[in-house]
């Protein structure tokens, strides 16, 4: 199979698809590479490197974008549309519930959508998009206390105070993986750190790995209410496979936070989990802004700040998949392979992904219908 990379151009985002030692794999097994020139600088992959891993660099975008299978990191923007075509297979972060304009174009074209994000295991894991809440949940937490300083416009606290004076307040809403990386990152710098979750045996499970150094609570609007309002840093990090995230801080909640508090909405990219965070992503020009007093960082691409962890990290784990929808055809590996199935989103001008056809209230239709005419 012929498979394309082309370059990310979402707003500083320095990840690639694919890491030299990707494309080895890829080529050792038959197929052929094509990556766009420079497609890997910014995570610190030279043209020369792929090279010698067995690719073939093209000057433009569409050169990779004309390829049987494309790879990507981010869902494509709108002057990316151009290049979808009819058969094209696309596997990448897509992110369809709040787009519905990426959505229309991927089914006016026909394109095969194969989501990284919604490729799920039958213990519900969703492997490709482990690493990078990984990365964001880690990250969540060095962003908060970078903003939380004075003269970045925060109140002026440290998360981990020092003796005789108190430790700064996070609340994490979501239990999940990223979740989880920002409460050990948090814990790590010593502050006072409470998960808020709604499944009750994960709490068990988050005090079983924290012990005392968390407090967890059940989640539902009160808590939330109160411990968003004591805290200076609040990280949102939930998540429904596919859908639209729910807004679980509402506006009034964020009118009750100190001046100078910070909230880092981790969800931005599923249509933001927070009331004000929701209809006003940010980017890594400008990540921040301020409302009621409370500074408001919603970047949908967190990890795209360490592109070269986050691009070795999701390469680990996207090769694998690809590889078998190389080496199979896309129909044959579905078949064959439930969780990949769970990533197909669009497919023959249909959405078979149900989250996203009851978000944008669209006709579904059962991925195994199409895939076995």
């Amino acid at each position: 199979m012929k498979i394309g990379i082309p370059k990310e151009i979402k707003n500083n985002e320095n990840r690639v698809a694919m890491t030299p030692a990707g494309v080895v794999t890829l080529t050792n097994a038959g197929h052929e590479v094509y990556i766009q020139k420079g497609a890997g600088l910014g995570s610190s992959f030279t043209d020369e490197d792929y090279i010698a891993a067995g690719a073939k660099i093209v000057d433009t975008a569409e050169e990779a974008w004309s390829q049987e299978l494309v790879l990507k990191v981010k869902e494509p923007i709108e002057s990316e549309y151009k290049y979808f075509y009819e058969g094209q297979i696309l596997f990448t972060y897509l992110h369809l519930a709040p787009e519905y304009e990426l959505t229309q174009a991927l089914l006016d074209k026909k394109v095969i959508g194969i989501a990284y994000e919604t490729v799920q295991l039958p213990n519900r894991a969703l492997p490709l998009l482990t690493p990078m809440s990984e990365v964001a949940g880690k990250m969540s937490v060095q962003i908060g206390a970078h903003h939380l300083e004075k003269l970045n416009g925060g109140n002026g606290i440290l998360l981990g105070g020092v003796p005789g004076v108190p430790r700064g307040k996070v609340t994490i809403i979501g239990g999940g993986v990223a979740g989880t990386n920002a409460a050990r990152v948090a814990i790590g710098m010593g502050a006072d750190v409470t998960i808020i979750e709604l499944n009750p045996d994960r709490l068990r499970q988050l005090e079983d790995i924290f012990g005392s150094s968390v407090k967890t609570l059940i989640s539902n609007p009160y808590n939330i209410a109160e411990s968003v309002k004591q805290s200076d840093l609040v990280i949102s990090s939930v998540l429904i496979p596919g859908a639209r995230a729910p807004k679980l801080v509402t506006e009034e909640m964020v009118k009750q936070m100190k001046p100078g508090s910070v909230i880092v909405d981790i969800a931005i990219d599923q249509g933001g989990s927070t009331e004000i965070t929701a209809n006003n992503p940010t980017s890594h020009d400008k990540p921040t802004f301020e409302k009621y007093g409370v500074l408001h960082y919603a970047v949908p691409n967190i990890p795209g700040a360490v592109p070269r962890t986050s691009t070795i990290a999701l390469t680990n784990v996207t090769v694998p998949y690809a590889l078998q929808i190389a080496n199979k055809g896309y129909k044959q590996a579905c078949l064959e392979n439930e969780a990949l199935k769970k990533g197909l989103n669009t497919l023959n001008g249909y959405v078979v992904y149900k989250a996203v056809a009851d978000e944008q209230q669209r006709e579904y239709v059962f991925a195994d219908t199409l895939l076995q005419d």
